[in-house]
């Protein structure tokens, strides 16, 4: 009798590791689409928003695609926490494309808060991209999490690298069909948005929240499942709660959770305070520095080469940021959590000083820039393998949310005071100000953890 019972359970577990297989091949396939939409976007942004509305209000123009990023992380992560990673994602392409098509409308007709519409809706892109990584460790090994999320942005150079020199090929078509300057790479972005959105809507199945859940529910306790099952439940041994105490064992995901349940959480858990800081003020920094530079580039250089010099320069940028991700994740797994963190803050710091001292030398600039992006690489994927074994799985969606929300709100912060620090005090006041602001994590990162602190696990 008993063996009659237990044999359809047994039956019906999942492969966890095909699954997550399939997962892998599928998300980097469409952080390579997404990838090109958000960066083609990005590479003339600044100065598609400075000869519509003026420099002062470039940052602002840009910090909108920030902002939107961020926001959208609360209705994508609540979607996700209650039908699963699909339809979330679906939605943040969706949005991103909607965006995208604004923008082109925009810079027909010159409207400036159209700009600002469309570009908020073009961070659903990124909102996307972001939430990717997450869903690339929910049916991930414990021992890999870091090397299987550094893959998936590891994935975007590839598209991303690529995307800022195809930025004056898009122009150069675009313009021919009729549409102004500088707004082609936007209408190639939602075409790639929409790419990316069908892909996943047909082929993400079955989703990987969804199958962590149940073998997160399931009867046996975590000790008789496989390493990767495991990884997806609220055991006690995946993060310390404060005090040291053991992690709540909550399973499901509450009905209504949301941001302040997730707050909540982020509260007892020194780790994952860590990890939603790291991940901040990383892309605090880099968006800072970022978003002025195609800016610092047209003070110097006439236009016929500034589209052809920011296209070389990102993908630099861009390459620090994504190229070196695997090297990166196996170094979170092999080195831990926190000393990753603090060698992306040494990085960063590096950057603004190379960048900030630069002048209008732009190889010595372009160093600049693949450092910063090597810096972000570094707080971007330790801090978010960090966040996300640090919290139990019931809350975890809406903890990524979270944090994907307050890293949208430091960058659009910065992407604001850089427009105005450029115009007003230069870009080397610009470098000096983001190293000023990315000192603190140094701190954090260094203060006494609890033992078996899932950072120094294994």
């Amino acid at each position: 009798m008993a063996t009659d019972l237990t044999a359809p359970r047994t039956a019906a577990r999942p492969d966890v590791t095909s699954i997550q297989r399939r997962t892998l091949r599928l998300l980097f396939t469409t952080q390579i689409i997404g990838g090109i939409g958000v960066t083609i976007g990005i590479a003339v942004g600044a100065l598609l928003a400075a000869r519509i509305a003026g420099t002062a209000v470039a940052g602002v123009a840009q910090s909108a695609g920030v902002v939107g990023a961020a926001l959208l992380a609360v209705p994508v992560t609540r979607i996700m926490a209650r039908h699963g990673r699909r339809p979330g994602l679906v939605l943040a392409y969706a949005i991103g494309a909607v965006g995208g098509v604004l923008v082109v409308l925009a810079a027909a007709t010159r409207w400036v808060p159209l700009l600002f519409l469309g570009m908020l809706l073009f961070g659903g892109g990124t909102a996307a991209n972001l939430q990717a990584r997450y869903t690339a460790v929910d049916l991930a090994e414990p021992a890999r999490r870091g090397r299987q999320l550094s893959l998936i942005v590891w994935a975007t150079t590839i598209g991303a690298v690529a995307a800022p020199n195809f930025a004056a090929l898009a122009d150069r078509v675009t313009t021919g069909w009729g549409l102004p300057p500088l707004a082609g790479p936007f209408a190639f972005s939602a075409a790639a948005f929409v790419l990316a959105a069908v892909v996943l809507l047909g082929l993400l199945r079955p989703d990987p929240l969804l199958t962590a859940r149940r073998l997160a529910a399931a009867d046996a306790p975590a000790a008789d499942l496989p390493p990767a099952a495991a990884s997806a439940t609220a055991v006690a041994a995946e993060a310390p709660a404060a005090g040291g105490g053991a992690t709540p064992v909550e399973v499901r995901a509450p009905r209504g959770a949301g941001m302040r349940a997730a707050w909540s959480v982020v509260r007892g858990q020194p780790a994952a305070r860590l990890g939603i800081a790291a991940v901040a003020v990383g892309h605090l920094v880099m968006v800072a520095v970022m978003a002025m530079t195609p800016v610092r580039l047209g003070e110097s250089h006439a236009d016929a080469d500034v589209l052809r010099l920011v296209g070389i320069v990102l993908s630099l940028h861009i390459a620090g940021m994504y190229a070196f991700s695997p090297v990166v994740g196996w170094l979170t797994d092999r080195l831990g959590r926190r000393a990753v963190i603090l060698g992306g803050v040494g990085l960063l710091l590096a950057a603004c000083a190379v960048a900030g001292t630069a002048g209008h030398h732009t190889p010595r600039l372009s160093v600049g820039l693949v450092l910063l992006g090597l810096g972000w690489s570094g707080t971007m994927v330790a801090g978010s393998t960090l966040l996300s074994e640090s919290v139990p799985a019931g809350v975890r969606p809406s903890v990524q949310g979270l944090s994907d929300l307050i890293m949208g709100l430091a960058g659009a912060g910065a992407a604001v005071v850089s427009g105005f620090v450029m115009q007003f005090a230069g870009y080397p006041v610009l470098t000096l100000l983001a190293a000023v602001a990315a000192a603190p994590l140094v701190a954090l990162a260094l203060r006494p953890v609890p033992t078996g602190a899932p950072d120094e696990e294994g």
